[in-house]
This record gives structure tokens, C-alpha cells and sequence, in this order.
């Protein structure tokens, strides 16, 4: 099971804490605020899996860059309407069979499946 605890420090100050590792959420620029945090997640997740990937086919890439764009609605209830994740592999060539068989792998990825099927979410307050 996964568990993440957040603390307000006040305002909208939060620290994040998962294991051992802490990290700041804050909506007054001293951390990531929480739609930044959710496409990093995501695209981590995608980042393992695409590494995961060149790994197993032993494929020669030595770095990568990520990005994660989202667009909120305009209106209630307010989320992301789309969400772009470009993965750019700098000077390597890949060919295509070999680009939509990563992406068909990539999507393996728990926080892409989450998306695709929504969990059930409980809230309480004690």
C-alpha cells in the first residue's frame, strides 16, 4: 500500500512526506503547487516505465527529458481537460515500430491507468 502525509505548516504551506523523502506544496511559490505535483507524478511514472522499456530491449539512451503540459476547465468542476506528455530523446534515432511499441508499453504505467480508470476515492474528517 502507498501512503503519503501532508502537513499544513500554515496558509498554504504543506510539506509532503512518503517514506523518507519530503518535498514542499505551496500556492505562494515556495514548493510545487498541487497541479504541478500531480503531472510530475505522472510523468515520473512514465519516465520509470520508458526507462524500464530501453533497459529490457537494451536500447542506448543516455538521457531524456519529460514534459507534462495540463489544461484545466474553464468551469465546475474544475480539472484537467487534457494533459500532453512529450518525451524528447535528444539526438537518438528511433524508428517507428520500435516508438509505438514504447508507447504501448509506457501505458503500463499505474498513474496512466489510474486516469484511464478512475478509483474510488473515500474522504473523511475525524
Amino acid at each position: 500500500m502507498y501512503k503519503v502525509e501532508l502537513e499544513n505548516r500554515g496558509e498554504m504551506f504543506f510539506i509532503a512526506k512518503s517514506k523518507d523523502y519530503l518535498f514542499n506544496i505551496d500556492l505562494k511559490g515556495k514548493g510545487m503547487n498541487p497541479p504541478d505535483v500531480f503531472l510530475a507524478s505522472l510523468a515520473g511514472c512514465i519516465g520509470v516505465y520508458f526507462r524500464k522499456y530501453l533497459e529490457s530491449a537494451k536500447l542506448e539512451i543516455s538521457g531524456f527529458k519529460i514534459t507534462a503540459e495540463g489544461e484545466f476547465t474553464q468551469e465546475a468542476p474544475y480539472r484537467f481537460s487534457k494533459i500532453k506528455i512529450s518525451i524528447d530523446i535528444k539526438e537518438t534515432h528511433l524508428e517507428e515500430k520500435r516508438k509505438s511499441a514504447i508507447m504501448e508499453f509506457i501505458k503500463n504505467c499505474p498513474l496512466h491507468n489510474t486516469l484511464k480508470y478512475p478509483p474510488e476515492i473515500n474522504l473523511e474528517i475525524f
